[in-house]
């Protein structure tokens, strides 16, 4: 709906500061774009193995044994166009009808409907403030069930951005340890943005053993802003990746050979650009943070990691808006404020979790100063009319 809103308000001329973006708002790093014309003009447009270009997935191999310390081969590694991909060629790999996935909300609005597409059943568990949004030992091992196939994990998480401590993963593990049926995929994607001097742990690195029945998705996007390569990959158990290539070749047959060829240069060149990055998008972060501040009733979540900010609202709840509407729940905050500020932010209904709101600040800095004191303006605005009955 707020899309529409969006798309509707900009034909009509109107400009609306957009937080709800889930990439990069800089380009590409210049020597890896030089990586790929060198390729280019070297011959390198043509197929792929299905499986990706070999160095490509010598490189993600080196690159899972040192910093993770697993045993990892390129045969352990497959290519994907985006994570996105590799997820769905998982589930559909994997799943049965009834096969019950175990998501954390909030989540990453793909998981239950990828799930569901494959027979799928979601097992939607929600993890709030009071356990900083993410799954403990007990909740996990309360939701297992003899039909239990998947356990997703994401850390740093979309949309908390909350980061999973060696030790709580330690302790999923244990649990884990106890359940042999039950697989997880770990969603890696933003784990070269922390900040603070975080770092995100795998939980397949704090528990090697588990490597067996995992699957590690991570892919270029983020960390090197290369959303619009569509370069994911996959680490796991030779038998899954070795399935997973074979639904790929009736697929997309393989990735982008240029996408590779950049990939390949963003995984061992020169790693600035990914330093550069994590420190340009903390100032963000820390900016909306001190913005949002002054907003009344708003209760910001700091992120660990990625590049949103979890805001909840149930204090605005049950408020008329200045032009009469009632607000009940986090998605009519959410449309108030694009109507009224035209700021476009996500509600955490689509997230799993309400009410609260999912503001990006890997938008551009004038975007978030911009953006972050409307907000606040519009917070202000509706704090001054009364509250309305029946909430």
């Amino acid at each position: 709906m707020a899309k529409k809103i969006v798309a509707d308000l900009q034909a009509a001329g109107q400009q609306v500061i957009d937080l709800t973006i889930g990439e990069p708002d800089i380009a590409t790093p210049a020597h890896i774009i030089d990586g790929a014309l060198d390729a280019m003009r070297a011959g390198d447009t043509h197929y792929t193995a299905s499986a990706g270009q070999p160095a490509l997935r010598r490189a993600i191999a080196e690159t899972v044994q040192r910093e993770k310390g697993l045993p990892c081969g390129p045969d352990n590694i497959v290519v994907g166009c985006g994570a996105k991909q590799l997820i769905y060629e998982a589930f559909a790999a994997t799943l049965n009808p009834g096969d019950e996935v175990i998501i954390p909300a909030p989540y990453w609005v793909s998981y239950p409907d990828i799930a569901t597409l494959h027979g799928g059943s979601p097992v939607i568990v929600a993890c709030g403030p009071d356990v900083g949004f993410k799954l403990t030992a007990a909740m996990l091992e309360a939701a297992i069930t003899p039909r239990t196939r998947w356990l997703v994990l994401n850390s740093p998480n979309n949309p908390t951005g909350a980061v999973y401590s060696r030790q709580e993963l330690s302790e999923l593990a244990e649990v884990l340890h106890r359940h042999p049926h039950v697989w997880v995929m770990t969603d890696e994607i933003y784990e070269h943005l922390c900040y603070d001097g975080a770092r995100a742990p795998s939980l397949v690195e704090v528990a090697p053993l588990l490597f067996e029945r995992a699957l590690i998705i991570n892919g270029t996007s983020k960390a090197y802003a290369m959303t619009g390569w569509r370069i994911g990959y996959a680490a796991g158990p030779k038998p899954l990746i070795d399935v997973i290539v074979k639904m790929i070749g009736q697929s997309t047959t393989c990735a982008s050979s240029v996408g590779q060829a950049a990939a390949l240069v963003a995984l061992t060149g020169d790693q600035t650009c990914v330093s550069e990055a994590k420190a340009m998008y903390q100032a963000r972060r820390d900016r909306m943070l001190e913005i949002l501040s002054d907003a009344p009733g708003l209760d910001p979540y700091s992120p660990s990691g990625a590049f949103y900010i979890y805001v909840g609202v149930s204090a605005l709840l049950g408020r008329t808006s200045p032009g009469g509407k009632r607000i009940e729940t986090d998605l009519d905050f959410s449309l108030y404020l694009l109507e009224e500020a035209r700021v476009a932010v996500l509600d955490g209904g689509a997230y799993g979790l309400s009410p609260y709101l999912r503001l990006s600040f890997a938008a551009s800095p004038d975007a978030v100063e911009a953006g972050s004191r409307a907000i606040v303006t519009a917070c202000r605005a509706l704090v001054e009319q009364p509250v309305a009955a029946g909430i």
